[in-house]
């Protein structure tokens, strides 16, 4: 069948990838390019000529397609349809009053490789992380406005991904104009979000279910939340009845909002501590030692493979320290992964080597609550990156 997008054409024997549903194209698998401006949309053929997927190209970047649909037909047709489908699953799961910031899109794991969008009330937060989603801003931000009507998209495009794509940082308005400094709602909790600056979009969405889960544990516990950001797992743990808790974090303006969120939700004063301090200096150094109930949530320490001996050390030496800081008697350590570089049976074993090294028994309670706006493709199991265990240390 003729194609009205130009071609590109794989090697041989290269295709099994796409034929699996992948979406990553690599530089190294295709055998011809088109004489097309990067950014554009390409019909991406097998050596023989069959069809294998839609994409959008970046020649400048390792990975030098992202595939966007594997059927033929019209691929904008069918994009929409995928955003479409992606926003009608969250109104399954999502729509109550107490929760009002939750993801709409997730990138590959909706099969959108390149577009992640959060809903933060009346307002859309859009990230855009490849070349071929930010050429398509205009007609993505007008999609969005028609199915969704909402006060205003902000967009927050930054970080390393849209460096390999060639792309500089973004952030501002796409469409309307407001405050942005947002009052949104998580299983009755309430958040101030900062648009401009901070982290992610505003919020660490992805750990939604295990700050409830914390809440769910945390009576009666004197706990310790380290990377704490802006308080989340802190401030549940005070919700479910926490005597004390110490939010630990080297941004003091995350901090600050920790604080903020404590007084917004009537946690009573003293009762959150407040510590803008590396964590491991923390940990080695910290104030008090009565803590029966510790967090871990430390940013991705492996981004890449290369990075993968180093953060195994990183890990070991963090959850050795945890456990060594909690109560001789026994109590809960959650530790958390978000490095797609180690899987959970490397990351199991980074555990393994920490409770030897510390002296302390371990035993696991629990693995990690996915939170249902955050879906996992099956077919790109690069979105499988978080992954967490609680623990119960002696």
């Amino acid at each position: 069948m003729a194609s009205s997008y130009p071609i590109l054409r794989l090697k041989p024997e290269r295709e099994i990838h796409l034929k699996n549903r992948h979406h990553a194209i690599f530089k190294n698998a295709v055998a011809a390019f088109p004489d097309v401006e990067n950014g554009s949309i390409v019909d991406v053929r097998a050596h023989d000529g069959s069809f294998l997927c839609y994409a959008t190209l970046n020649t400048g970047a390792y990975i030098c397609a992202r595939a966007i649909a594997f059927q033929q037909g019209d691929p904008l047709r069918l994009l929409r349809h995928a955003i479409e489908r992606a926003i009608a699953l969250r109104s399954r799961f999502f729509g109550a009053d107490d929760t009002t910031a939750f993801r709409l899109i997730n990138a590959e794991g909706d099969a959108i490789p390149g577009l992640i969008v959060d809903r933060y009330g009346d307002t859309l937060v859009v990230q855009l992380t490849t070349l071929g989603m930010d050429r398509l801003r205009e007609w993505i931000a007008d999609l969005l406005m028609e199915a969704l009507h909402p006060a205003g998209i902000f967009e927050k495009s930054a970080g390393p991904a849209r460096k390999k794509e060639g792309l500089a940082n973004r952030e501002g308005w796409l469409r309307g104009e407001g405050d942005t400094n947002l009052t949104v709602v998580e299983r009755g909790l309430s958040y101030r979000i900062a648009l401009q600056g901070g982290q992610k979009t505003g919020l660490f969405l992805d750990q939604r279910e295990m700050r409830s889960f914390v809440r769910e544990l945390g009576s009666g516990r004197t706990v310790l939340d380290c990377f704490s950001y802006v308080g989340g797992f802190a401030m549940n743990a005070l919700k479910g009845g926490a005597l004390y808790a110490d939010a630990v974090d080297y941004d003091e303006d995350a901090l600050a909002q920790a604080r903020e969120h404590a007084a917004m939700n009537g946690i009573e004063s003293g009762k959150l501590g407040i510590h803008a301090r590396d964590v491991f200096d923390f940990l080695r150094n910290p104030p008090r030692r009565d803590y029966d109930f510790i967090i871990l949530d430390p940013p991705a320490f492996a981004k890449r493979s290369t990075d993968l001996d180093q953060a195994k050390r990183a890990y070991t030496d963090l959850n050795r320290l945890g456990m060594q800081m909690l109560l001789p008697e026994g109590g809960l350590l959650l530790t958390c992964s978000c490095s797609y570089q180690m899987d959970a049976a490397l990351f199991q074993m980074v555990i393994f080597h920490a409770a030897r090294q510390a002296g302390r028994t371990a035993r696991i309670l629990h693995r990690h609550r996915a939170a249902l706006d955050h879906p996992v493709n099956v077919f790109h199991p690069e979105t499988d990156y978080l992954k967490s265990m609680l623990l119960w240390v002696e």
